[in-house]
């Protein structure tokens, strides 16, 4: 039986006041932190007995990664515990909604917002791919957007520390079909240029108002992006902000944009946005090691055993 509900209080300092969202692992509340007295967001793990221990070490790995990743356009790791059994993480409370909310809403969105939607998503890329995290499950249900415009990425539940051996069973497929890679739909590590794809999927559903990839089942979805080139964007779609999405739809991972922060910068983000962030990691180099590496990796079948 579910113990959550508002005025629960978590370790002793973290009153739950509202619920927010539900995930595959996870719900999501508003609460108050007693101690600081500030609004925050915490993450309950979600008992099940039959994936528990997955679970766990999947919510402490998020832990680790997000503690790691400081930007303006990240949301905030405030805190992990465990109280009688409920594991949590006590995150920043953004003050906006998610792009999908937004997307239902309003559909198709103008150019300019578009571009800086996508550019401040990439610069959070940037941070996560400079400490070696790949997100890998990108898409408009874990981007926030602000009142004000400013975007924070969310939800690194199923990120990979790429210098770690992660805790992916045998034969399962992590992420979203409607903006997965192809090559972590073919089964292969997602990397760096994967998140980028990702993001490009989710630039071409602001600019189009639907889904360029979506075949009515995860497994017809997900193969689409290996077979399939994407839908035309609207004619009217500024030529150099076009040029950037097809380049992260490109099939090939090592023929996409090397890094996230070329992608910000192509779209206009400018020095001031990313500071400090350098160029990134030379992700081509990282890639071509991934893909000799899964050249005998799994292939479309895995899908069979698919996990959404």
């Amino acid at each position: 039986m579910n113990r959550l509900h508002a005025g629960f209080v978590l370790g002793g300092r973290y009153a739950l006041t509202g619920h927010l969202a539900s995930g595959g692992m996870a719900d999501v509340w508003a609460g108050h932190d007693q101690v600081l007295h500030r609004d925050v967001a915490v993450k309950v793990m979600r008992p099940d007995s039959d994936h528990e221990k997955q679970f766990a070490l999947r919510f402490q790995d998020e832990a680790v990664h997000s503690a790691r990743l400081m930007h303006t356009n990240i949301a905030a790791l405030f805190d992990y515990g465990e109280d009688d059994g409920l594991a949590y993480l006590v995150m920043e409370l953004v003050d906006g909604q998610p792009l999908s909310a937004i997307l239902r809403e309003r559909g198709q969105l103008p150019h300019e917002e578009v571009r800086s939607i996508m550019g401040q998503a990439a610069l959070a890329l940037a941070v996560a791919h400079q400490a070696r995290v790949v997100h890998r499950d990108v898409k408009p249900a874990n981007i926030m957007v602000r009142e004000d415009g400013l975007v924070k990425l969310t939800d690194f539940g199923i990120a990979r520390a790429l210098d770690a051996s992660g805790h992916t069973r045998h034969g399962e497929l992590l992420g979203t079909p409607n903006y997965m890679s192809p090559e972590q739909a073919l089964g292969h590590a997602a990397t760096g240029v994967s998140d980028l794809y990702a993001l490009g999927v989710v630039a071409h559903e602001m600019l189009s108002g639907k889904r360029p990839f979506d075949r009515g089942t995860p497994i017809a979805t997900a193969l689409s992006h290996v077979q399939e080139p994407p839908p035309p964007l609207p004619a009217d779609v500024p030529e150099d902000l076009a040029h950037v999405i097809e380049d992260c739809l490109i099939k090939d991972p090592l023929h996409r944009p090397p890094h996230a922060t070329a992608v910000a910068l192509r779209l206009g983000l400018g020095d001031n946005e990313s500071l400090g962030l350098g160029l990134g990691l030379d992700w081509s180099q990282d890639n071509t090691a991934a893909q000799r590496a899964d050249a005998e990796g799994p292939t479309p079948d895995t899908l069979a055993t698919e996990r959404t």
